[in-house]
């Protein structure tokens, strides 16, 4: 398993251990709106890149 296959196993088991099985869908839950921000965001950026022209160019 790669290493952040691990991670995520021993982050799920500590998760599990100190929150309980109930939390565990709303933490799944705003962790993956979290990555869904950070990708809109990083598309919005990228985007606003491409469209302004190089200076000197």
């Amino acid at each position: 398993m790669s290493d952040l296959a691990i991670l995520l196993v021993v982050i799920l088991i500590f998760a599990l251990l100190f929150r309980g099985p109930r939390t565990l869908p709303k933490l799944g839950g705003m962790f993956g709106r979290g990555v869904q921000q950070v990708r809109k965001e990083a598309a919005e950026i990228t985007a606003s890149k491409t469209e302004e022209p190089r200076p000197g160019a």
